[in-house]
């Protein structure tokens, strides 16, 4: 299986729309522009980062935060229903921009009115996921859950979306998906299709469910964990294991998303931030930029009631509403540049081939071409030369 040829290229800005146009938490405030109308300002910011496509959070009708969906088929009032879609598509595309949507199959909301669908335990009563009351687990056995899934697929993929994130994809049998996911292809061979999956082995599962990818948790914490530590053993470490990964498939990267702490609250350093961010995007994979980390926005994830919101918050219409960081977003458009140059980084083979207390050197390269990239912790320096 080989994902399509234009995800060589692709580096996403990913965004929590709920949040971003101010529909949660509470009630919908209907600033002007609202809904995904609220995010169009921002496609222009987007362009001019060099990124290329825009990963939105889930859309669809749902209960509260959009990960208990109602109703797949249309998108959420809150949002501006599907008339903003298409207006947000159009403008996207006029931009030369994807669209990646997210689909939450796993589960759907303890309302949900197709209650025959859902799995259910030996006393009968529907399984909760993970716990939580208000989110209630399909079964996946079931042949019109998978025709249903099949073809709300589809149709969205007819509206203008160019690619799909399977939210609990680790959750959801991988038989599921592997009958899923070809029916997809087989009308739309060019979509990309990637699932959250957070411990686990990745390859084995990409593999087994036919995905094109999946998200790496594992390198995401190994980033921000080592520059916080001053550790760059940890992070050598994990480019070994990456390194494997990358002969199999090409990774979903990262260093922020709508579950994680922002990394500069990670790390409170612009210049470890900086070394971030020169990690994420000279290493193999497909780089997700989380909305608002370019500009140096911080919040921290919580484990509590709410504990997300700080994390997905409201943005302003205009980005040059936010005075933001201009050495993190220098060194993002400098970064984004040297990628974009070198769309081999995609599938780079990785060396590494120094580590000492403070610093880490690394190799990335193709068959014609190569990057030498030094991250200094102690002295919050980087370079990435060619060799």
């Amino acid at each position: 299986m080989s994902e399509p040829a234009w995800v060589e290229h692709a580096i996403w800005w990913h965004v929590y729309p709920l949040g971003a146009a101010g529909a949660v938490p509470g009630p919908p405030r209907h600033a002007e522009p609202h809904g995904l109308d609220r995010l169009e300002p921002w496609l222009d910011h987007v362009i001019g980062l060099g990124l290329s496509g825009i990963a939105l959070g889930p859309i669809f009708r749902s209960a509260t935060h959009g990960y208990d969906t109602l109703d797949h088929r249309v998108v959420d009032e809150r949002l501006g229903g599907d008339a903003a879609f298409d207006r947000f598509v159009a403008a996207a595309k006029d931009r030369g921009l994807r669209i990646a949507l997210d689909g939450v199959f796993n589960h759907v909301a303890a309302d949900h009115e197709q209650q025959d669908r859902l799995l259910r335990d030996e006393c009968g009563e529907p399984v909760p996921f993970e716990g939580h009351g208000a989110l209630l687990t399909l079964d996946h056995a079931r042949e019109d859950v998978r025709a249903d899934t099949i073809d709300i697929m589809r149709s969205w993929l007819d509206r203008g979306a160019d690619a799909w994130r399977l939210d609990a994809a680790y959750a959801t049998p991988t038989g599921f998906w592997a009958a899923v996911l070809p029916e997809v292809r087989r009308t739309h061979p060019d979509a990309w299709i990637f699932g959250e999956v957070i411990h686990g082995d990745y390859a084995a599962i990409v593999e087994a469910s036919t995905l094109d990818s999946v998200t790496q948790y594992e390198l995401w914490k190994a980033i921000w964990s080592s520059l916080a530590d001053g550790n760059p053993h940890e992070l050598a470490w994990t480019l070994e294991r990456h390194a494997a990964l990358v002969a199999r498939f090409a990774p979903v990267t990262f260093l922020g998303n709508h579950d994680v702490t922002r990394i500069a609250s990670q790390l409170r350093d612009p210049g470890l931030v900086a070394l971030a961010i020169v990690a994420h995007l000279t290493l193999p994979g497909t780089p997700m930029v989380y909305a608002g980390d370019e500009l140096g926005l911080m919040g921290v994830n919580e484990e509590r009631f709410g504990g997300d919101d700080a994390i997905r918050p409201e943005l302003p219409p205009s980005p040059s509403d936010i005075p933001g960081d201009d050495g993190i977003l220098g060194t993002l458009h400098h970064l984004v540049s040297v990628r974009r140059q070198h769309p081999w980084l995609h599938r780079a083979s990785l060396e590494v081939l120094e580590t000492t207390q403070d610093r880490l050197v690394y190799r990335v390269s193709s068959a014609s071409d190569g990057l030498h990239v030094t991250l200094d912790m102690r002295l919050r320096s980087w370079e990435v030369v060619p060799g």
